[in-house]
């Protein structure tokens, strides 16, 4: 079975759309509370919640994630860029997993891997803190060859490939060559012994062929399910992207 990995930001960013400059991330009257939204998402199926502690703070909170480790029995995907505080922060919240992804302050979303090859020494370090830790450390990287090769030779214990480029040329005749590269990339990162995790982009209608790449562990989606959210509510949400990941 894929595990899901739900992921909670959408929620937030709709928060701080009002409460922002409130400096209020809780109370009887700040609405949507993102925590909430997780704890239906595990309840409804989700077998982890991620969350993306930005550095410049736009929509998860630290309140979010201190809030989110209380939580009895709940996995929390922690995805951080690779500096030194938010480092700090992970071995402090000890979550079970993270996820280092590259941050670029003017996107509005996750926009590419990250390159373990330009920041080896970097993501070398972070891994191996996260090791000393107990922290189960992914890196999210385009399904390259090179990337793929070095992830395993830093010793990280799972990949998360980025499947927006495929995404994105999904109605085009580019499609099929990027999912090519994805089978590619995780065949290669299989049988370096890597775990196997997907996401970026993947929604209802492509889940039919990412579900289909080999060995994978787990896929993270959050917008198209928050999307879909606002219409049948998390629960279902949750439910039908289960359901259709494991037919």
């Amino acid at each position: 079975m894929i595990l899901l990995g739900v992921n909670i930001d959408h929620c937030a960013t709709l928060r701080q759309a009002r409460y922002r400059d409130a400096g209020e991330s809780l109370g009887p009257s700040v609405e949507p509370d993102p925590v909430a939204i997780a704890e239906r998402a595990w309840g409804s199926g989700a077998d982890g919640i991620t969350v993306h502690l930005r550095e410049d703070r736009r929509h998860i909170q630290d309140r979010d994630v201190w809030r989110l480790r209380e939580l009895p029995a709940l996995r929390i995907n922690l995805e951080l860029a690779c500096t030194r505080p938010m480092i700090d922060l992970a071995l402090r919240l000890k979550p079970q997993a993270v996820c280092v992804v590259p941050e670029n302050r003017t996107e509005v979303t996750t926009e590419g891997g990250l390159d373990v090859v330009g920041g080896r020494a970097r993501v070398e370090a972070c891994v191996r803190s996260m090791a000393d830790a107990g922290i189960e450390a992914s890196l999210f990287i385009d399904p390259d060859q090179g990337q793929i090769e070095l992830s395993a030779e830093l010793g990280a214990p799972v990949v998360e490939l980025h499947t927006g480029a495929y995404a994105n040329a999904y109605h085009t005749p580019a499609r099929e060559g990027e999912f090519q590269r994805l089978t590619r990339g995780a065949a290669l990162a299989h049988k370096l012994g890597l775990k196997v995790n997907a996401g970026h982009g993947i929604n209802y209608v492509n889940i039919a062929e990412v579900r289909g790449l080999p060995h994978l562990n787990e896929l993270n989606i959050g917008h198209s399910i928050m999307s879909r959210a606002l219409f049948t509510g998390i629960e279902e949400a949750v439910r039908e992207m289960k359901a259709r990941m494991n037919p």
